[in-house]
Parts: structure tokens; sequence; C-alpha cells
């Protein structure tokens, strides 16, 4: 009997000590943003107030990060009510329909000193399609702070979105922004190949 429970009292601590040795980051809010621009007859670029990033870490080494990036699409912000309007229809983001725009990747590809894809999953309007975020790391690796800035573009009639805006010529190609700002709240730092 005190050795089942010496069993059930080993179990339960082993996971929390596993746990404690993985880098684990917080994403700020403030400083970070996540950007849209898409070449048109008149300028269409924006924002999205809404959102969620995660990035955490099996291990300590840099490849197996996880990200999770979680967008209200209903939150874009191009600076025209007209604008975020007809984004937010059916045509477009079709926000009531489909109200995330997410992307998921669980590899991180070192490509350079300072640079990393993330193959992953993008989703908008429902429509999921295999994308690379291609990020570049600022600030000093193994300080646990820092910023990272990611790009990627989609053509995006291969989402769905074929309309356009009266009296506006769209180009198919959107390229998306996300700039997170970063720290490293427990844990060991990351381990980067040299």
């Amino acid at each position: 009997m005190r050795f089942g429970v010496l069993c059930l009292v080993a179990f339960a601590v082993l996971p929390s000590l596993s746990r404690a040795q993985v880098p684990v980051f917080a994403i700020s809010q403030e400083g970070s943003a996540i950007q849209f621009s898409v070449k048109a007859s008149v300028p269409i670029e924006g924002k999205f107030d809404k959102w969620e990033a995660s990035v955490t870490f099996p291990s300590t080494d840099v490849t197996t990060g996880v990200m999770d990036v979680k967008i209200q699409a209903d939150s874009v912000n191009t600076g025209s009510g007209m604008k975020d309007g007809k984004l937010r229809g059916k045509d477009f983001f079709n926000a009531k329909d489909a109200p995330y725009i997410t992307f998921h990747s669980d590899k991180i590809v070192e490509t350079g000193p300072n640079t990393l894809d993330l193959p992953g999953t993008f989703t908008i309007r429902g429509v999921s399609k295999p994308e690379t975020l291609t990020f570049t790391i600022t600030g000093a690796k193994g300080t646990g702070e820092g910023t990272i800035t990611g790009t990627m573009a989609f053509d995006r009639k291969e989402y769905g979105m074929n309309s356009g805006i009266p009296f506006i010529k769209i180009a198919d190609r959107v390229e998306v922004t996300v700039h997170l700002k970063g720290k490293r709240v427990s844990g060991p730092p990351l381990v980067f190949k040299e």
C-alpha cells in the first residue's frame, strides 16, 4: 500500500519537474503587431486589433518549437470604415461565418544565424493550406528577450477571396507581417545551432 502511494506521488511530481526544465515564453501585446498589405490602385494596408500568439517549447532545442496565432477576423483595421466593412464581408474574410484566422506550426527550421522558417497550416475563411512564416530574430540569442518579425505571402484567390472592391484594382498576393515581442519567463535558455 505504501509503495503504491509513493508511486502516485512520484508520478504527480515528475511531470511538474520536467515542465520546469523547458523554456517558457510570454508574448507581449505591447510592442507586437499583426499587419497585412495588398498592392492595389488604392493601397490596402491594415492590422488586426484582436489576436493571440504563443510559442511553446517541449525542450531547449529551438527546432521543437510550436507556434499558434489566432486572429479575430472582424478586428481588421485599415483606418477606413468602408474598407473594413468590405474586408469583413463574405467576399473577403467572411468574419461572420469564419470568425478566426489561424496559423499553427509545430516545427522550426534554422535557416541562418538570425533567421527561422516556420512551416505550418494557415486557415482563413475556413480554408486551410500549408504556408511558411519566415522569421528574423532581433536581440541577442540566449538573453531570453527580443523580437521576431515574420513575413508570409499568400494568394487570396486560393482561399476563395475572388472578388474585388468596386473601382479598386487589387492584386492577388497578400503580404502578412507578424511582429512579436517576447520574453522568457522561466526555464533554461533555448539552444541554437551555431
